[in-house]
């Protein structure tokens, strides 16, 4: 080795990314004998949860369903409320590292950055942010589908004199609003969550809002030892189920349309739904209500008036719950709430409708629109994300001299199964692109592709097979299958990162597997059953 080159580290897999995923494939792969490692780009194990810490983030799954599902973790761990906060969902990873001594094999602070698949050796070279080279036999790209946050191009944005910070980027040290003039641009899930917080905290509170959210309740409450002592009898059984339903959640949709009843038996659905919270409005209502536009209306009809009650301003309540539905409900993502309505009634807040009256430019005292300007000294970036592939296709991967990824991908995403992509050998994909992610709950998910992988690791040593890619045809069918699933819903219709449209220039296709957990784990397993069809393997 010449003097100047850096030793190698040499590993069967590199995982990047210390989410669910990558937390999951680690000890997984452990435990079966293979040599492995995570590239964490962040100074903790959590994923989102390291670098989503603005005011107020928390998970908008209830806490049974939001973790692993071994007993040895679960069974001595409590949580504080039922959906909780980032603080605690740390707290949650460092005590999964605690049991299963897992940061003996984590890199902090070291963002993978490029990869080489050399043929001749089977393996991939990948450097990192820190300098550091590592040989490994497969990669498993485990970043999440938001994880490279978006922010529009406003003109002047660099000028802003305040603080100006993207929820997904937020200072770990924090951010106080006592007394501030903040300004939060977006409605979507972060910004919901940080909006109900500035609402209490700053001296006055402008949200620009370009298409009104659909959130339903979270019905937020503590959770003492004793409740979840009960709680936890029927966890087994959570777990078992929520890998059996559409979404990963341990309820499903209504097997049936919401034509079908009588006018007051739907609404007697939709009210039981409504006071039970969570997801369920969304996600265990009428089958129909994401693919038939007069079953979608009845929906959207109920969640405007629930909503408009709340709220004491005509003029806010057709800008926050239109009478004309301003899109197909469910069909962006869905989030939970605890007193965002009812928050734009205080003297405090401002609703800005940037559709109406659009911004012109961010100056350094604040943001102006077509009407005038808006003084703030904070501004919030919850502008969302370049979801599913964005961070994927940051990172420079080829085989050998050949194309990146990105550039595979520029005009559109073609893998097999959403795992791996024609052209990039024993490189797997978890919670990406054509897979369930975006459409299901993450440690669900987590979990249940982790195990295909491993699987697949498994098998391929047991026949000592070196080296699988998907098929050019496979992953042009699973595309053709994803496209067709998703045309029959109302999802493409809609504006959405679940289309990519919400980043310019980025290709308009179906980003999350539509056909739910179930059909999903049928089509591995038809593949895996019978040879791994639609792979090539060697």
């Amino acid at each position: 080795m010449a003097q100047h080159e850096q030793p190698i580290d040499e590993l069967d897999v590199l995982i990047v990314g210390g989410g669910f995923a990558g937390v999951y494939q680690l000890f997984r792969a452990r435990e079966l004998g293979f040599t492995a490692r995570i590239h964490e780009a962040g100074a903790e194990l959590g994923g989102i949860w390291y670098w989503n810490c603005y005011p107020g983030a928390r998970v908008d799954t209830d806490c049974s369903l939001y973790q692993y599902s071994r007993e040895d973790l679960w069974r001595d761990w409590n949580w504080k409320e039922l959906y909780p906060s980032w603080e605690e969902l740390r707290a949650y990873f460092r005590h999964v590292d605690h049991k299963l001594d897992l940061s003996k094999d984590v890199r902090f602070n070291t963002r993978v950055e490029a990869a080489r698949f050399d043929e001749k050796e089977r393996r991939w070279i990948v450097k990192s942010s820190d300098g550091s080279t590592v040989a490994a036999r497969f990669i498993t790209l485990c970043t999440g589908f938001a994880a490279k946050p978006f922010i529009p191009a406003f003109k002047g944005l660099d000028s802003f004199a305040g603080a100006c910070h993207h929820t997904g980027l937020w200072p770990q040290g924090g951010l106080d609003f006592s007394n501030k003039r903040v300004g939060v641009i977006g409605t979507g899930c972060s910004a919901v969550q940080v909006i109900q917080e500035a609402s209490r905290e700053a001296a006055h509170l402008t949200v620009f809002q370009r298409s009104p959210v659909m959130a339903v309740p979270m019905y937020q409450r503590k959770l003492d030892v004793a409740t979840q002592d009960v709680m936890k009898h029927d966890y087994a059984a959570k777990f078992r189920k929520r890998v059996t339903t559409y979404c990963g959640y341990d309820y499903e949709f209504i097997k049936h349309s919401a034509m079908s009843v009588s006018p007051e038996e739907r609404l007697a659905i939709f009210e039981n739904l409504w006071a039970n919270g969570k997801f369920l409005f969304w996600l265990a209502n009428f089958e129909d209500v994401l693919s038939n536009q007069e079953a979608n209306d009845a929906a959207y009809a109920f969640w405007r008036d629930k909503v408009r009650q709340r709220i004491k301003d005509p003029v806010l309540q057709e800008k926050l719950a239109p009478m004309q539905a301003p899109y197909p409900f469910g069909c962006k993502r869905v989030s939970l709430e605890q007193w965002y309505y009812d928050l734009f009634d205080q003297d405090n807040v401002e609703l800005v409708d940037i559709k109406a009256d659009p911004i012109q430019e961010i100056t350094p005292q604040g943001v102006r629109t077509a009407s005038g300007d808006h003084p703030l000294d904070i501004l919030v970036m919850g502008t969302g994300f370049d979801a599913v592939t964005g961070v994927i296709m940051s990172i420079d991967l080829r085989n050998g001299d050949g194309p990146s990824l990105a550039e595979k991908w520029r005009s559109g995403v073609r893998s097999f199964l959403g795992l791996s992509t024609a052209g990039y050998p024993n490189l797997f994909i978890l919670y990406g692109p054509q897979s369930p992610s975006g459409w299901s709950n993450g440690p669900t998910t987590a979990e249940l592709q982790g195990d295909m992988v491993i699987r697949i690791l498994e098998d391929l040593r047991a026949h000592g097979r070196t080296r699988i890619e998907a098929t050019p045809a496979a992953e042009e069918a699973w595309r053709q299958h994803n496209i067709e699933l998703a045309n029959q819903t109302l999802i493409p219709t809609v504006d959405s990162w679940y289309t990519g449209s919400n980043v310019p220039g980025k290709p308009r296709e179906i980003l999350n597997y539509p056909g739910g957990l179930p059909t999903y784990s049928e089509k591995f397993r038809e593949s895996a059953d019978n040879g791994y069809v639609g792979f090539a393997l060697s």
